[in-house]
Order: structure tokens, then sequence, then C-alpha cells
């Protein structure tokens, strides 16, 4: 039996569904069934994240309503087998499902793979607590910066009225220059604010941007970069230690300013 972990933010903007496909990718390029499905109804992007929009006939409403199979439903993905997806509605409300079908919907899913990933939508609506209330885990995605902190801060609070125990940080866009300017906060500040542990930290990179206009998340990891990045918290995800990255003090640029930064991380 795989596990259910929502994805989650609490505001928009922080990179939540772009981490969400490049992690579930980095799953499934690892031997890890993984399914991601796209809990924001209405408001979906998750397949176009992951290049797969055209490939979409039914959404997860249609197996809770009972007009489609599970199998109806999960898109496999093209280019890896371990990898599928399961689209939003485009207008239905979660709130209106019955309960006992969406629990078995959810139950149905976690039998089946070992991952589960559901990109919730920012902030605390319908779609969030429809993943919410079945997740076994969590991860926080979050600019470091003091309001994206703030309104993450309210979505832990709601997560653990949930039950859910087990929450975790990815910090994302870490940009040092930012961070020396105290645009952005340093990592230790933000640990601060959430209390919560730290999953991952990725900087900010303009090679996830290039991958996201492709529809294809980024598998090829520079070993600076937040390919990396990604590639260790996948490894952190299956239950192997892994040290936060250690950037070469001599590489230019922010990614020479980054290592003081995050040696206390």
């Amino acid at each position: 039996m795989g596990k259910i972990i929502i994805v989650a933010s609490g505001k928009g903007g922080t990179g939540k569904t772009t981490f969400t496909s490049h992690i579930g990718a980095r799953l499934a390029a690892e031997g890890q069934l993984t399914v991601l499905v796209d809990a924001d109804a209405g408001f979906r992007n998750l397949d176009l994240a992951l290049g797969m929009e055209s490939s979409i006939v039914y959404d997860y409403s249609d197996y809770i309503n009972g007009t489609a199979a599970l199998d109806d439903v999960l898109i496999k993905n093209t280019e890896n087998e371990n990898l599928y997806f399961v689209a939003a509605p485009q207008s239905a409300l979660t709130a209106d499902f019955d309960e006992e079908r969406t629990a078995g919907f959810w139950e149905s899913l976690k039998n089946r793979f070992d991952f589960v990933l559901a990109d919730a939508p920012a902030g605390m609506g319908d779609g969030f607590m429809f993943a919410a209330k079945y997740a076994d885990e969590a991860i926080i995605v979050s600019l470091p910066e003091s309001s994206s902190l703030r309104d993450a801060d309210r979505v832990v609070a709601e997560l653990e009225e949930c039950g859910i125990e087990t929450i975790r940080l990815v910090l994302n866009r870490l940009d040092a220059g930012l961070i020396e300017k105290k645009i952005f906060m340093n990592v230790d500040d933000c640990v601060d604010v959430l209390s919560i542990p730290i999953l991952g930290l990725i900087p900010e990179d303009e090679a996830v941007t290039e991958s996201m206009s492709k529809g294809k998340p980024l598998l090829d990891p520079d070993k600076f970069g937040a390919g990396m990045a990604i590639k260790n918290i996948s490894a952190r995800l299956m239950g192997i230690d892994v040290r936060m990255m250690n950037f070469d003090s001599e590489k230019k640029g922010l990614l020479a300013k980054i290592k003081s930064l995050f040696s206390r991380s």
C-alpha cells in the first residue's frame, strides 16, 4: 500500500504545481509507481505542466459520480510507464461529492500506487479539503518571504486539524541575492515561522521555466540546479537519507553565494 501526499501552499505563485509535476516525474523515473491528482476543480493546470492536456477524456468526478471506472480516469504518461495522471473537473464542486465514493477513490489509488500526490489549490477551499481529508502526509511549498509563509502557516494549522502529522516544507525559487538584500528571508527564519522540518531547498533555475513551457518535467539534473534538488527530495520521500545540497563556493552568480546561506539548514 502506498501513501497519499497532499502538496499545498498558502497562496498562489509558489510553484506548487510545477513542483508536483517534477517530483512525480522524478519518483516515477526512480521506479516508483506514481499518480498525480489535480485537486484544483475548475482551475486545473497540472495537465499542462505534464504535457498531457490533450489526453483528458474523463476526470475524477466521473469516477466518484459512478459514470467511469478507475482505469478510465487514470491517464498513463507516454514517456514514463510508472507515471499516471488524474485530471480535475473543469467545473464540478468537490463539496458536492458523495463522501463514501470520494473515500473509495483515494483508497483505490493508495492501494494501487506507491505514491499518490495531490496537487491542491492554493489556500483552504473545497479542493484543498477534498485531498486533505484523506492524505497521509503533506508537503508545503512556499517562497522564502513573509506573506507566503504567513499564509502557509494557516494551511499547516488546517492540515494538523485534519490529523496529518507528517508535514514538511519545500522552500522554492531560492535566490541568494534576494536573501542578501533581505527581500527574501533566510532558511532558518523560514523554519522558525512554520516550525515544520525542511524537506528540500530548490534554487531559482531557468531550466524549470523552460521545461514547463515544453510540458516536460526536468529529469536531467544539473549538479547545482533545481533538477538535482528535486532528485534529492524524491530520495528523501523514498526514505533515503540525503544531505541538503552543498553548493560549490567557487560557482559564479547565485551558486557562489548560496552555500553559506544554506550551511545551517
